[in-house]
């Protein structure tokens, strides 16, 4: 057997319902999503599948203080085995981060199961995202497109998927840090930070996956502005490069981000967009807006 008959011939992806993007791009890719669970007062949920941000959102206000869990193992390895049966024999698998969660760290033990029931038929790799929400999509939209241009499984695995994950940066704002401090995925945030003078802080992902400040706006208009400028000095001087809006309640301030976003960097290869999903809108609520660059090659680095 040659060394490229030990790798997989058919590859798909996996992730977790933070990717947020739709369902119809997703398919598009041959991306399978593992849902999230959120726990209400009224009982049990999936993210995406009977709950979405909006109702997440009314939640909130209305007092209710749901909570996220993560997917069982057994839905996990379900996910995995209809993989499988629609004939794949490898999966990249792109996963929120394991600063935030531990849905990484679930997924690469029932992949360790699923292996050994496979007899070594099925190849599958692993990633914490260190990212979520518009960096974790971008990450795995791009490897999955690298793969339909040709890229094999060991380059993607091995040195593709490593450097998208270390050249996506995400940006976005919240309106408030009270229910991050209430899940207690406030990390290195001061939590009083955006409460005095609608000051409201940018955040991004440290290298260690957990949410982190990284400047301040007051009023929306700033917000779109900070924004615009952090995706702009992460992009560098280079041309190759991607772009991803998001919004979770405010789809007109997205409108103002993407319109700013893409006229100071106009020559983008793609630029995506999606609403924040349920699982991240328990921690963050409504009001948020986000920007992302994502660096293409090793020419096109940050300064």
């Amino acid at each position: 057997m040659t060394q490229n008959e030990l790798y997989p011939k058919k590859i798909a992806f996996l992730t977790d319902s933070c990717v947020d993007v739709s369902r119809e791009i997703l398919d598009r890719h041959h991306v399978y999503t593992i849902p999230m669970r959120i726990l209400c007062s009224d009982g049990e949920y999936l993210d995406g599948v009977n709950i979405q941000s909006r109702e997440i959102y009314n939640r909130l206000k209305a007092g209710d203080l749901p909570r996220t869990s993560l997917p069982r193992t057994e839905d996990v390895e379900t996910v995995l085995r209809r993989i499988i049966s629609d004939g794949y024999d490898g999966v990249i698998a792109i996963m929120l981060s394991g600063g935030l969660s531990g849905t990484y760290n679930l997924t690469r033990l029932a992949a360790e199961a699923i292996d050994e029931e496979a007899e070594n038929l099925f190849r599958m790799r692993v990633f914490d995202s260190r990212s979520g929400s518009l960096g974790q999509a971008m990450i795995i939209l791009q490897a999955a497109e690298d793969l339909e241009n040709g890229m094999g499984w060991d380059e993607l695995t091995r040195s593709r998927v490593p450097f998208l994950i270390k050249h996506t940066f995400p940006f976005f704002s919240v309106d408030t840090l009270e229910y991050l401090r209430r899940g207690g995925r406030v990390g290195r945030i001061t939590a009083a930070a955006g409460t005095l003078l609608q000051i409201k802080p940018i955040l991004t992902f440290a290298d260690d996956g957990q949410l982190t400040s990284i400047a301040r706006a007051r009023g929306r208009h700033q917000v779109i502005g900070k924004l615009v400028d952090l995706a702009v000095r992460h992009c560098g001087e280079g041309k190759n490069y991607n772009l991803a809006v998001a919004n979770g309640g405010d789809s007109e301030g997205m409108e103002l981000v993407r319109n700013q976003l893409t006229a100071a960097l106009p020559h983008y290869r793609h630029l995506w967009d999606g609403e924040i999903d349920g699982t991240l809108s328990v921690y963050i609520g409504d009001g948020i807006l986000g920007a992302a660059v994502q660096i293409l090659d090793e020419n096109n680095k940050t300064g």
